[in-house]
């Protein structure tokens, strides 16, 4: 895809989903940066700020904080991948084209013969994720962006079959099962905040990476690393690909935090940039507002090569470069455990 062609694509998702949702420096380092940065986890999950609301309901029918039920050791549970278009449910299979694919791992038990979705997921969509509100009363921008697993009974065939994938990929004992189930706990209670970029040098294979993102197929890769490693053999008749959506830019610059950049009179020209640039995405656009919105990221990102980041609940600056934007569908190959 273009690169022009790509961003006012990706951008335009993004706003869109925005729209959609209710309301609701100097870098001081001891030592080199190290890249790809670590993604920061946290010793637990914090409480979501009740100015926060989704437009659907995170987890309605599952387990919101990821429990999953104990299986007898001996059961013999199969293993699915699983992958659908974004938002099948409002705009049917007109995401595929773009190859914006969300992916879970299905789960049967050959004891209960019942079927089981995992899956992790934004607790307020995607755009809540992606870019901040910008509240009269707050300073800094305020950010929506946590994710989450969600685990529950049944699994939709027709929703991961008629556009995207259902596949048997292996067969796990009960007491795998079992303590998979145990390090998802973990997992999802230290890592909560979802990151839709991955952030890169450029698209060769040499590439520095600069950040990974943290979202529902990372979750799934995690998985699977898990499961190979308690000895699972996992294997897919056709090959298995992943959505990815890349920004490119030169190595970036690290500007701070909240506290650091927003309220500081030394500060106000970076925060009012950085309020300026998220502006652009501020949710409640009329279409006409959107058409301008667009325009005017183009001007940033692509023009002036500007973009800011927020990773780790910190801001980096990305000296932005061509192709700019891409979304990718790659081949992630499943792990190979030790047996």
């Amino acid at each position: 895809m273009r690169p022009v062609a790509t961003l006012v694509c990706v951008l335009t998702l993004g706003l869109c989903s925005w729209l959609c949702v209710s309301a609701y420096g100097t870098h001081l380092s001891t030592g080199p940066q190290e890249w790809p940065v670590p993604y920061r986890r946290v010793d637990e999950r914090p409480d979501v700020d009740s100015y926060c609301q989704a437009r659907y309901p995170f987890c309605s029918t599952g387990e919101r904080d990821g429990r999953i039920p104990y299986m007898r050791d001996t059961d013999s549970i199969s293993v699915y991948r699983l992958q659908a278009p974004v938002w099948e449910f409002k705009y049917g299979d007109a995401l595929s084209k773009l190859h914006i694919m969300h992916d879970a791992i299905g789960f049967s038990s050959g004891e209960t013969q019942r079927n089981y979705t995992m899956e992790w997921y934004e607790l307020f969509q995607l755009g809540n994720c992606t870019f901040p509100h910008l509240r009269a009363e707050v300073s800094a921008p305020f950010w929506c962006n946590q994710g989450a697993a969600c685990f529950f009974q049944g699994i939709d065939d027709e929703h991961w079959s008629q556009n995207g994938t259902l596949e048997k990929v292996g067969v796990i004992t009960g007491d795998m099962f079992n303590d998979m189930a145990r390090w998802v706990q973990q997992d999802n209670q230290t890592g909560v905040y979802y990151e839709t970029w991955t952030v890169r040098s450029d698209p060769g294979p040499n590439a520095t990476v600069w950040f990974e993102s943290f979202d529902c197929s990372q979750f799934t890769h995690r998985t699977y690393g898990k499961l190979a490693e308690l000895g699972a053999k996992l294997s897919s008749r056709s090959q298995t690909n992943y959505t990815k959506v890349y920004l490119y830019s030169g190595e970036p610059t690290y500007l701070g935090n909240d506290s650091t950049i927003f309220g500081r009179p030394d500060m106000k020209n970076l925060a009012a940039d950085i309020r300026e640039f998220y502006y652009t995405f501020r949710p409640h656009q009329s279409y006409v507002e959107l058409a301008i919105s667009l325009v005017e990221v183009f001007e940033k990102v692509v023009l002036h090569k500007n973009f800011y980041l927020y990773y780790n609940s910190e801001y980096w600056h990305l000296p932005m470069k061509s192709p700019y934007m891409q979304i990718k569908y790659e081949e992630v190959p499943f792990p190979i455990g030790v047996y």
